[in-house]
């Protein structure tokens, strides 16, 4: 299984990698043609997207978990294609419901909710509509996307992932240049890529699962199975959402399209950082269920710590790289020194916002692989009552950047708390360890190696100059930050002796 976990890990990376470059090469583009009004259309796009899956009722991540229980052989054949097609139907059902739901209040949120200067209405209604039909869509791709992860076919997914990626940005692209330079026929096109990958996806699954003497049918019985998992799994979102969320929906009603857009802009950077923790998260999640379920609780900790070592190392480490440079590297890709400057002033605070929302994947994806959602319905539900007035508070006094401090305060308290709490019911032992080992020494590691290269290297004027100072300094907080970790620091190692062995 640790083959295949590491196998899985690293597809992830080179997938989910391309995908986030092609998330974010083609943005300076997406506003060269539409203008950066209509780009934070995109950006709402987006927030709808995450607001509206948690409708899924918790079935993703239901099915990602139960395909992963099948593995170990929790269900069989039959079993899991009747679960699956029961989801499969619930997920229609909402999708349409989300796609009708969306498209009646089209014009109120172009009216109502988004503060429009020289967009017109009856543009942003329009897209407003399209969009209800691509999040539906969106919405059906992940179940299938879910079961994939579940089953650990995750070096197919990659692939045609990035497929999907390429045809998702570099499409739009060549729409935008050649068809027609509108938001409508952006997000068409995005809706013709979701309906061919959803057909691709299908089919990847049930070639996957063994076949079954008897039809799988919709039935109640295979979701009775998994309720009280999928409605913790969608309270702990719910929650979540309503904390990591709640920035862009006051944000959107208190600033212009044209400030949402800025604001936008830097958190799908920041994201980005959040992203990098997700091939390992996505080939680690399977493992640690199948571990639990098998009572290894030395095997769990060793993939806990380690994945743990990893996230800090790559999302910790590139994280901190943008919060020190990122002023730098917006300049260098949007080659526009004002948009840079006025978007670093937030995009530093989001990036370690994201770095610590990163961190505590681990713990959330253990909790998950043992069944265990309580926890953090309770805190989450603290949390809403406290951070959520502090939200409005911070973003009507302060603007953009109040609401990037309230997001990386909120990450803080997860780490320091939840993680407190978390670890005297699972891993008792390993608390300390993965403060320490894990989080504290490779980070620190980082940030020193970032503050020596600011300091004797300082980045000036432009271009190739600045784009090899930039990678250098990459290299070294990267590399700093590996040393510093012993599970990356022993792998590097035995890499570094297999290849000297074969040299010599």
């Amino acid at each position: 299984m640790l083959r295949g976990l590491k196998g899985n890990a690293i597809a992830n990376y080179l997938g989910q990698g391309w995908s986030i470059l092609m998330g974010l090469a083609f943005i300076p583009l997406y506003i060269k043609f539409l203008g950066l009004e209509a780009y934070g259309l995109i950006g709402v796009f987006t927030l709808l997207q995450t607001w509206l899956s948690l409708l899924d009722l918790g079935l993703t991540a239901a099915i990602s978990r139960e395909m992963a229980r099948f593995r170990g052989g929790g269900y069989d054949a039959h079993g899991i294609r009747a679960l699956l097609r029961s989801v499969e139907i619930v997920g229609l059902g909402v999708g349409v419901v989300v796609a009708v739901g969306i498209w009646a209040l089209a014009e109120w949120l172009a009216s109502a909710w988004l503060r429009v200067e020289a967009l017109p209405v009856d543009v942003v209604t329009d897209a407003f509509a399209i969009m209800g039909v691509v999040v539906a869509m969106r919405f059906v791709e992940n179940i299938y996307r879910s079961s994939i992860v579940g089953l650990q076919r995750q070096i197919t997914l990659n692939v045609v992932g990035s497929v999907v990626a390429t045809l998702r940005a570099v499409g739009a692209v060549a729409v935008l240049a050649w068809v027609s330079p509108s938001i409508d026929a952006f997000f068409v096109w995005q809706g013709l890529v979701s309906a061919v990958t959803i057909v691709g996806f299908a089919i990847l699954v049930y070639r996957s699962l063994p076949s079954s003497e008897r039809p799988a049918r919709f039935s109640l019985a295979p979701l009775k199975g998994v309720w009280r998992f999928a409605a913790g799994t969608v309270l702990v979102t719910l929650l979540g959402f309503l904390l990591s969320q709640s920035d862009k929906v006051i944000l959107g009603s208190l600033l212009s399209l044209q400030q949402f857009a800025l604001y936008s802009l830097a958190y799908t950077v920041a994201s980005a950082v959040r992203q990098i923790a997700q091939p390992i998260d996505q080939a680690v999640y399977p493992g640690m269920t199948q571990l639990f379920e098998q009572g290894d609780e030395a095997g769990l900790a060793r993939l806990y710590h380690k994945s743990a070592q990893y996230n800090a190392v790559t999302m910790g480490g590139v994280g901190i790289f943008l919060a020190v440079f990122g002023e730098q590297v917006l300049a260098l890709w949007t080659q526009d020194p004002g948009l840079s400057n006025d978007a670093y002033a937030v995009l530093w605070i989001l990036v370690l916002g994201m770095v610590l929302n990163g961190i505590m994947n681990g713990p959330y994806y253990l909790q998950l692989a043992a069944g265990w959602t309580g926890l953090l319905v309770r805190v989450n539900v603290v949390m809403v009552l406290v951070f959520v007035p502090a939200i409005f508070v911070l973003t009507e006094r302060y603007g953009m950047t109040g609401a990037a401090v309230a997001w990386t305060l909120l990450n803080l308290v997860y780490v320091v708390l939840v993680a407190r709490l978390m670890h005297r019911r699972l891993l008792t032992n390993e608390m300390w360890h993965w403060y320490g080992r894990d989080l504290l020494m490779p980070l620190s590691a980082a940030g020193a190696a970032a503050a020596a290269v600011k300091l004797l290297v300082p980045v000036q004027g432009g271009g190739v100059a600045t784009f090899m100072v930039l990678m250098f300094a990459l290299v070294c907080i990267l590399l700093t930050s590996s040393l510093a970790a012993s599970a990356v620091r022993g792998a590097l190692s035995a890499q570094l002796r297999l290849v000297v062995g074969r040299l010599s």
